[in-house]
């Protein structure tokens, strides 16, 4: 069996996500990975009853978007979901947002917290989630880190010659 990143269903652009500039405006990017991350939690059972049943949740501790071609009205999209490292509190993940053509339009990566919502604090996931988590996990250890992973920010310069 082939190991693959998890693959979300097509996601479509709302008309009032497109900026004065005629593309998606950035804050919108991040909604699109995050509906992709929803299809990944009803996997893990994380879902919409999540909160209700067991009064836990989970938060974004860290979000960060590399944003590498504009997406305009009328572009569907997928997103990847890859799991980078995890413990029994939090799953550390990879996206790509891809153009239903094939190209890369931005990466997300993430630091996903399993929250206690009575605190709220940091909580263990419960096992049966968790179990899920480790099969995704163990799956996707195969893969190649994605090159994207981990760099940050920062502006890159060029070392000056004979440096």
């Amino acid at each position: 069996m082939k190991q693959t990143a998890f693959l979300s269903q097509p996601l479509t652009l709302d008309p009032a996500w497109i900026d004065y500039n005629g593309h998606l405006n950035m804050a919108f990017y991040s909604v699109l990975f995050d509906r992709a991350v929803d299809q990944v939690w009803d996997t893990f059972g994380l879902g919409d009853g999540y909160r209700a049943e067991r009064n836990m949740t989970t938060f974004a501790g860290a979000f960060q978007v590399h944003y590498l071609r504009e997406l305009k009205l009328g572009d569907a999209v997928t997103s990847t979901f890859q799991i980078l490292d995890h413990d029994d509190k939090r799953v550390h993940s990879f996206q790509e947002l891809r153009h239903v053509d094939g190209w890369l339009a931005a990466t997300g990566e993430t630091l996903h917290l399993s929250i206690d919502a009575s605190g709220p604090r940091v909580a263990p996931f419960p096992e049966d989630v968790l179990t899920r988590i480790r099969a995704m996990a163990a799956d996707h250890a195969a893969l190649p880190r994605p090159e994207a992973a981990g760099q940050g920010i920062r502006i890159r310069r060029k070392q000056a010659r004979g440096a």
